[in-house]
């Protein structure tokens, strides 16, 4: 699990220059692998930092209150396309939905009315509610990527009106204690780092506060350590399936809008931050409150993921502490490539299976087939990316994966009982290419 000495190396040095030239009081790092702590990076002594002192994550938050919001549409008392009238009726923003919420596609101003909320102590959820006007409403829905807190605020506010329960005690009862994450807290718990801003020119240290920030809390609230992190890290490159479906949260990772037209290099799902390094996609987020800067890029192939932190409000130099996890997470898995996994012969396939294997062509194009080990048909135009298909019944196959996905497959039969076509989707699949229909 730990990391190769060279590797680690590697990234101490890239946590110690980032400390050093982006002045941050104390950063902390942490690279996951397999559900655990491979490596703990640590720079800076305001405080001295280690894997068990608490930072505040900021809207790391989100992807948790997101989470939940998930588990409630799984157990059926909610539907993503809900507007959120249904569940807090009577506002101007009613028509908003639940999906466009949490994917920021919304439209819905940044933040709530009235003083800054994260330096402020907050309000209550209906404060909250009588601060919104048709005003709010900055964009038309899925016109534009536009971040909003706000909307997180309210997405908060439904997980109270549907489950009775605060939206503190929800995220411990539904999330942290099953995770054995008792070091992420509401409100900060010793051992944790003071927050700060640094003075741009003599390099002196302002204490930021540390806010009880009331319904605007699913935004942003939580505080946490390296390990706790590592542990919600962890979860979000393989979830326990007692507390989120996989496919669940593989759905929430989908693009619910592009947040860079330009370059295509970063995306919004549903509560999750998407992001293309090369041929990579990172999934996390980025947080931030006055004093604190944190960040959590997740690769889910490989279940490898970098968390880390900051007690200054952001890092000079142009260093981020959000851009420094992707930075590592990307040195690790270039460094340490995964291994892949030993071939082992397989047992023979049922005949009705085995006549299913081998070439097959459809307008011209040849494409190849096999059973892998766990039954499935598997394959693709030859030197292609993969087709997977399911059994979903005699001679019915469920596409699973590529240009398939979700289609059905059915084998055609003559009348001795053998394969003489696939039907995939009304496209028919021969022999040879000069049986095409």
């Amino acid at each position: 699990m730990a990391l190769l000495p060279e590797t680690a190396r590697q990234v101490d040095l890239l946590v110690a220059r980032a400390q050093a030239e982006g002045r941050g009081p104390s950063l902390a790092l942490g690279v996951v692998r397999d559900g655990g702590l491979a490596h703990v990076a640590l720079a800076g002594e305001q405080p001295r930092p280690d894997a068990d002192l608490q930072y505040r994550i900021g809207s790391i938050s989100k992807t948790m209150t997101a989470v939940l919001v998930m588990q409630q549409r799984d157990a059926g008392r909610l539907a993503l396309d809900d507007p959120l009238d249904k569940h807090l009726p009577g506002t101007p923003v009613g028509a908003l939905t639940l999906r466009q919420l949490l994917g920021h596609a919304s439209g819905l101003q940044r933040e709530p009315d009235g003083v800054w909320w994260e330096r402020a102590a907050g309000a209550d959820l209906a404060t909250l509610l009588a601060g919104l006007t048709p005003a709010k409403i900055a964009h038309p829905p899925h016109h534009v990527y536009h971040y909003s807190n706000l909307a997180y605020g309210l997405l908060g506010g439904v997980l109270e009106r549907i489950t009775g329960t605060p939206w503190a005690d929800l995220l411990r009862e539904r999330l942290l204690e099953p995770l054995g994450m008792r070091r992420t807290t509401y409100h900060p718990t010793e051992p944790y780092a003071r927050g700060y801003v640094v003075h741009p020119w003599h390099d002196t240290l302002r204490e930021e506060p540390r806010t009880d920030t009331g319904a605007m809390a699913p935004a942003g609230q939580l505080w946490s350590t390296v390990e706790d992190l590592a542990r919600w890290a962890a979860f979000l490159a393989d979830p326990a399936p007692d507390l989120l479906a996989p496919a669940t949260l593989t759905e929430m990772c989908a693009p619910v809008v592009i947040s860079d037209l330009d370059a295509w290099t970063g995306g919004h799902g549903l509560g999750v931050e998407l992001y293309r390094v090369g041929d990579r996609v990172y999934v996390g987020h980025g947080g931030s409150m006055p004093g604190y800067v944190a960040g959590l890029a997740v690769h889910r192939p490989t279940r490898t993921a970098v968390v880390d932190y900051a007690n200054s409000y952001g890092l000079r130099a142009g260093h981020h502490v959000v851009g420094l996890a992707r930075d590592v997470l990307t040195l690790v898995l270039d460094a340490e490539p995964a291994a892949p996994a030993p071939w082992r012969p397989a047992e023979a396939p049922p005949a009705d299976l085995a006549e299913l294997t081998g070439r097959w062509w459809w307008m011209g194009g040849e494409y190849e087939f096999r059973i892998d080990p766990t039954g499935d048909l598997v394959g693709g135009q030859v030197g292609r990316p993969l087709l997977r298909f399911t059994p979903e019944g005699p001679d019915r196959w469920r596409g699973r994966s590529g240009s398939q996905d979700g289609e059905l497959l059915t084998v055609i039969r003559d009348e001795d009982g053998h394969p003489v076509a696939l039907d995939i989707a009304t496209f028919v699949f021969t022999r040879t290419p000069d049986q095409e229909p």
